[in-house]
């Protein structure tokens, strides 16, 4: 029976107190006894990975980064103001996402790690011109998009941004795996109901969505997340930890910045009122953003 338990199961420290636990058909989080010794759980996981169990683990550590942030702020209700607010947010994320990602695959291609290095180049690829997507989202809105993206720099993007970059700046940029795995998951849970609500808030004739539908449950990033799914579930133990781990981490950042001092509508609007584009710059703009 116990070695039918250590064949079949997974399992994952993503933080002192917090073991992931993972069969191919159920998953649970185990509290470690840190004194006692014995305690197999609170070991290290040897042997190969599944695809099942990988994917309760990254997803599971997730959840738990989101229950762990215990606050009673909750952002301001999005209005068409707010959602370039968002777009701009959107465009600091992914601007940087494809040369970052150049520099992944080459630190795993220094280190022999081919298939982390071909995952990261397809991720390049993948990324390349979604900040333009941003761009022309926050035109159509009405507003010098450039402009805008410059003034506007979210919190939680740059807190977000800041930890992609920082896991690139290693010898092993596998936390760069766990990032892009968290983001993709999370986007896909971002339905077409929610976008049509998104829709709804914003001016008639608009066409705002284009950032978001890419990121999204209706976009690519289901294929995305089974892809990386299967890519960790290869790696070693010691490995997979790393990622999972890193699932943890950006999940707390993504649910946890910022709480609190969110720009008002009136203030958002203040500062894009100069930006507003006039009719017959509306030409020129779209030749700039396309370029």
């Amino acid at each position: 029976m116990c070695n039918d338990f250590l064949t079949n199961t997974e399992w994952v420290r993503i933080a002192p107190d917090k073991v992931v636990v993972a069969t191919s058909d159920r998953v649970w989080l185990y509290r470690p006894n840190s004194k006692d010794s014995s305690d197999f759980l609170a070991q290290p996981r040897s042997g190969a990975g599944s695809v099942a169990t990988t994917q309760k683990l990254l997803d599971t550590s997730i959840v738990l980064a989101k229950r762990a942030v215990l606050s009673s702020h909750h952002p301001p209700i999005l209005s068409s103001t707010r959602w370039i607010w968002h777009l701009a947010g959107q465009y600091h994320l992914t601007h940087s996402t494809p040369q970052l990602m150049e520099k992944t695959a080459q630190i795993f291609a220094a280190a022999g790690h081919e298939s982390l290095s071909q995952w990261a180049k397809q991720k390049a690829i993948e990324e390349c011109g979604h900040d333009r997507l941003a761009l022309l989202d926050i035109q159509s809105l009405g507003y010098k998009a450039e402009a805008v993206v410059e003034v506007f720099v979210p919190p939680s993007a740059k807190v977000l941004l800041d930890y992609f970059t920082n896991s690139v700046q290693t010898s092993n940029p596998l936390n760069c795996i766990g990032y892009s795995y968290t983001m993709e998951r999370l986007a896909t849970a971002i339905d077409e109901e929610y976008i049509q609500a998104v829709e709804a808030l914003l001016p008639s004739g608009t066409n705002a969505t284009r950032c978001l539908r890419v990121h999204s449950g209706i976009g690519s990033d289901m294929d995305h997340v089974e892809e990386t799914v299967e890519l960790v579930a290869n790696l070693t133990p010691d490995e997979r930890t790393r990622v999972a781990i890193a699932c943890y981490e950006t999940a707390l950042l993504y649910f946890s910045s910022p709480q609190t001092n969110y720009p008002s509508d009136e203030e958002l609007q203040q500062i894009l009122r100069p930006l507003a584009l006039h009719p017959h710059q509306q030409d020129e703009c779209d030749r700039l953003v396309l370029r």
